[in-house]
C-alpha cells in the first residue's frame, strides 16, 4: 500500500461520518433514528438491502471456495438465491407490522414482554456474530495488501488486532450520529462502490491473462480461452459433486433453513420493508436489492477463476486460499486504486455493521430498557439510549472476530442460530392457535436441543463421551489418483519441486552440491517441465503426463466434534485396498479392533433423531451429514409448537383480532390517513374477512394478489437466468 491508497481510504472514513453528522440534524424522535421515520423510497430500499446482505465476507468466501474448487463454489454465498424470490411476499409483512422492533412484534402477537425481551437477547448476540464474520473477512483481504503486521507506537502487532477496532470506531461514530438514515444513505454510495468491486478486477485480471507470455505465448487467445486452457474442466461445473463442500443435497437444507430462519434475522424490520414509505416501495426493494448481490456474485467468481488461473503456483495462496481477494487485488491494482479496492470492502462491512448497529440498540431500547428499566423514558432518553447501547453489538463483534477468526465456522452459526425462534414467528403469523405457552416450550426446546444439551450434558454426564454407541464414524480413506496433470496444476507443481530442491541444497558443498544443481526443476518448453524423480529427472507435460493426487477424507464422527482413542499411543492403520479404477486407489484407514474411543467437543443431538430409524449416517458423505443435521433443527421446532400450541390455552381474542386486523390492513403512506384506517379496522375486524384464504377457519392466510402473484412468478424466472448466466459464463472460451 502507498500513500495515495491511504489517502483514498482516509478520505472515505471522513465522508461517512459527515453523512452521520448531517443525518444527526434530522432526528426528533425514535422512529427516525430508528426507523428514518418511515420515509425512504424503492432506490434507498434497494441499496439498504443490498448494504445489509452483502458484507466484506462474502467476496472473501466466494473467492476461497472458487480458487480451491472452481464455480461451484459460489454456492458459499448464492445459497440464498432460492430465498429470495419470497421476500416479495414477506416485503409486506414487516411494513404492516407497523413496529419499530421485531422483539415490538413478539410482545404484540403473544402479549408478552419477557418474550420480546428474550427475543431482543437473541437478536443482539446473533448481529454480534453475523457482524463478526466481516470483520474477519476484511482482516483477512487487507493482509496481503498492508501485511500481516504493522507497527503501532514502536510496536509489532497483528493487523486484525489493529484494522478491526479502527474500522469499528469509524461505524460507530457516524453510526450513533445520524441512526437508519446514515446507515441508509451511506448504503447508496456503499452499494455503488461494492458494485464497483464486483466488476473492476474483471477486465484488467483477463487482459494480465491474455497479455501473459508463460500462459498465452502466441498472444492469440482471449483471458476466457486462457483460462478454460490452464484450469482443470471441473473447475467449471456450477455444481459440487455430494462429496463437495456444498453439495446439492446440502444446498437444498441450507435454503430451506434460510427461509426459515430469514424472517425473524433482526435487521429484517427495517431492510426488509419497515423502513419504506409505501408496502410497493418494501417489495421492490427487498427484492432488487437481493438480486444486485446475486449479480455480484457471479462477478466475484469470474475474478476468483482469473486468480486461480492466474496464481495457481503462488505457495502462499494454496496455503490459505482466505487471501485471495486481497492477493489479486495487491497485484492487479496500482497506487491509489488498492485503497479504492480496499475502500470499497470496507463499504461492504460497514453498510451492514452499520444498520446492524441501530436495530440491535433498537432492540435493547425498546424491548429490554424501557419495559424493564425505565418505563418513563421519553423520546429524548430512549434516542440517547440507542446511541450508547449500538456500541454494545459493535464491540461484540469485535470481540468474536478476534477470537473465533474463522469464517467458514462464522458462517455455519448463521444457518441456524435464527431457527430458534422461527417456528413461534411463522406459525404465529398463520394460525390464531399459536400462543404464549407453546411459543416458550419452542424456544426452551431450541435451546436445549441446540446448545445446552450438546455443550453440557457431556460435561456432565462424562460418560456419555466413552459411550461406544455414539463413536460412529465416516470411513477414513486417502484416494490416490493418476490424474493428467492441467496446465496450472504443471504450474504449481513446478513450483513445489523447486521449493523441494531449494531446502535440500542446505548444508550441501562440492561434488554433492555439483550433483544437486543438475538436478534443478526447470522448464524444458511450453506444458513440459523437468523435475527430480525416483530415477532421474522426470519430464512432466501437461494434457499427457499423470500425477498422483492424493485426497484424504478424514473420518468425520457423527454424534461428536470429534472422535479420538483413549490412548493416545494408537495410530490409525490401512485395513482395507480398494482398486477403484484403472488409475485409482482407495485405502481405508482405521483404529486396531477393540480400541476404545473417546467423543471430544460438543454432542451432535439432532442426528441421534436417525438412530432409531436404522439410517447408516457412517456412509454418508460429510456434506450430507450437514445436511442431515440441519433437518431436525428445522423440522422439530415446527411439529412442537404446534403440538404445544393444542395442548395450551390460545392468546385473548381481542389481541388477536387486533392483530389479524391490522396485518389484513394496506399501509396508507399518510399516517394520519393510515391511523384512521387502522381505527376502523379494530373497531369491526370482520370487515377484513373478505381477504382471508381460509373463511371461518383459524388459518390466516390471505388470498393471494395479482401482484403478489407476479412478483413473485418473475422473481423466480429471475433465479434461472441467474444461474444461466453462470452456465454462460463456463462456456465462454470453453
Amino acid at each position: 500500500m502507498t500513500l495515495p491508497d491511504y489517502l483514498v481510504l482516509g478520505g472515505y472514513f471522513l465522508m461517512m461520518i459527515g453523512i452521520g453528522a448531517y443525518c444527526a440534524t434530522r432526528i426528533n424522535k425514535q422512529e427516525d433514528y430508528f426507523l428514518g421515520g418511515r420515509s425512504f423510497g424503492k432506490l434507498l430500499q434497494t441499496f439498504a438491502a443490498f448494504g445489509a446482505g452483502t458484507g466484506s465476507s462474502d467476496p472473501v468466501n466466494t473467492g476461497r471456495t472458487t480458487f480451491t474448487g472452481g464455480m461451484s463454489g459460489m454456492w458459499s454465498v448464492m445459497f440464498w438465491l432460492f430465498v429470495t424470490p419470497f421476500y416479495w411476499i414477506t416485503g409486506v409483512w414487516y411494513r404492516r407490522m407497523r413496529h419499530l422492533t421485531l422483539g415490538d412484534w413478539y410482545v404484540e402477537r403473544y402479549e408478552s414482554r419477557g418474550l420480546g425481551a428474550a427475543y431482543s437477547i437473541f437478536g443482539v448476540f446473533f448481529f454480534m456474530i453475523y457482524g463478526s464474520m466481516f470483520f474477519s473477512a476484511i482482516a483477512k483481504t487487507a493482509e496481503p495488501m498492508i501485511g500481516a503486521t504493522v507497527m503501532v507506537f514502536g510496536n509489532e502487532m497483528a493487523l486484525q488486532n489493529v484494522l478491526i477496532p479502527v474500522i469499528a470506531v469509524v461505524v460507530v461514530l457516524y453510526g450513533i450520529a445520524g441512526g437508519l438514515a446514515a446507515a441508509y444513505f451511506t448504503d447508496l454510495i456503499q452499494g455503488l462502490c461494492i458494485i464497483g468491486l464486483s466488476v473492476m478486477l474483471i477486465p484488467i485480471g483477463l487482459g494480465a491473462l491474455s497479455d501473459n507470455p508463460d500462459l498465452n505465448p502466441g498472444g492469440d487467445k482471449s483471458g476466457f480461452e486462457v483460462m478454460h486452457d490452464q484450469l482443470p474442466e471441473s473447475f467449471f461445473d456450477i455444481i459440487g459433486s455430494t462429496a463437495a463442500e456444498f453439495s446439492l443435497l446440502y444446498l437444498v437444507a441450507i435454503v430451506l433453513a434460510n427461509l426459515t430462519g430469514i424472517v425473524v434475522q433482526p435487521h429484517f424490520i427495517a431492510t426488509g420493508g419497515g423502513s419504506a414509505k409505501t408496502e410497493y416501495n418494501a417489495r421492490v426493494g427487498l427484492v432488487v436489492g437481493n438480486f444486485l448481490k446475486r449479480f455480484c456474485t457471479l462477478g466475484w467468481v469470474l475474478t476468483a477463476l482469473i486468480a486461480a488461473t492466474l496464481y495457481a503456483d503462488v505457495p502462499e495462496l494454496v496455503q490459505q486460499p482466505d487471501l485471495t481477494w486481497g492477493y489479486a487485488s495487491m497485484q492487479l491494482l496500482g497506487p491509489g486504486f488498492r485503497g479504492l479496492m480496499l475502500a470499497c470492502l470496507l463499504a461492504a462491512l460497514m453498510s451492514s455493521v452499520d444498520a446492524q448497529m441501530v436495530v440491535g440498540a433498537g432492540l435493547i431500547v425498546r424491548n429490554l430498557y424501557v419495559p424493564f428499566i425505565k418505563p418513563e423514558a421519553g423520546e429524548q432518553e430512549c434516542l440517547w439510549a440507542g446511541r450508547l447501547t449500538g456500541m454494545i453489538v459493535v464491540a461484540g463483534s469485535c470481540v468474536f472476530s478476534l477470537t473465533i477468526y474463522d469464517m467458514l465456522g462464522q458462517l455455519e452459526l448463521t444457518f441456524w442460530f435464527p431457527l430458534v425462534f422461527a417456528a413461534p414467528f411463522w406459525i404465529g403469523m398463520y394460525w390464531r392457535k399459536a400462543n404464549l405457552r407453546a411459543a416458550w416450550v419452542t424456544v426452551v426446546y431450541c435451546l436445549l436441543f441446540f446448545f445446552v444439551i450438546p455443550f453440557f450434558g457431556p460435561r456432565i454426564f462424562s460418560g456419555w463421551r466413552t459411550d461406544q454407541d455414539l463413536m460412529i464414524r465416516t470411513p477414513h480413506t486417502r484416494t490416490t489418483t493418476e490424474q493428467v496433470v492441467s496446465k496450472s496444476g504443471l504450474r504449481r507443481t513446478l513450483t513445489e519441486a523447486q521449493a523441494e530442491w531449494t531446502a535440500a541444497a542446505e548444508g550441501l558443498s562440492g561434488d554433492d552440491l555439483k550433483q544437486h544443481a543438475s538436478r534443478q526443476p526447470r522448464v524444458v518448453s511450453e506444458g513440459k517441465i523437468e523435475i527430480p524423480g525416483e530415477n532421474g529427472m522426470r519430464v512432466i507435460e501437461a494434457g499427457v503426463t499423470r500425477l498422483p493426487q492424493i485426497q484424504v477424507a478424514t473420518s468425520t464422527s457423527i454424534f461428536w466434534n470429534k472422535v479420538v482413542p483413549i490412548d493416545e499411543a494408537v495410530k490409525p492403520k490401512v485395513v482395507g485396498t480398494e482398486q477403484v479404477d484403472e488409475f485409482t486407489v482407495r485405502e481405508t484407514l482405521d483404529y486396531p479392533a477393540g480400541t476404545e474411543l473417546r467423543g471430544e467437543g460438543s454432542l451432535k443431538l439432532n442426528l441421534l433423531f436417525y438412530k432409531p430409524l436404522g439410517i447408516d449416517l457412517g456412509s454418508q458423505s460429510k456434506s450430507s451429514l450437514n445436511a442431515l443435521e440441519l433437518v431436525p433443527k428445522i423440522v422439530m421446532p415446527f411439529l412442537v409448537m404446534i403440538l404445544a400450541s393444542f395442548v395450551t390455552r390460545k392468546n385473548s381474542d381481542e389481541a388477536l383480532d387486533r392483530y389479524y386486523a391490522k396485518m389484513k390492513t394496506p399501509v396508507d403512506p399518510d399516517p394520519e390517513a393510515d391511523r384512521q384506517k387502522l381505527e376502523a379496522a379494530y373497531a369491526d375486524p370482520s370487515t377484513c374477512e373478505r381477504v382471508k384464504l381460509f373463511p371461518n377457519s383459524s388459518l390466516e392466510f390471505q388470498k393471494p394478489t395479482t401482484e403478489d402473484i407476479v412478483g413473485f412468478v418473475i422473481s423466480v424466472a429471475t433465479c434461472f437466468a441467474i444461474i444461466g448466466i453462470a452456465f454462460v459464463m463456463a462456456g465462454i472460451g470453453g
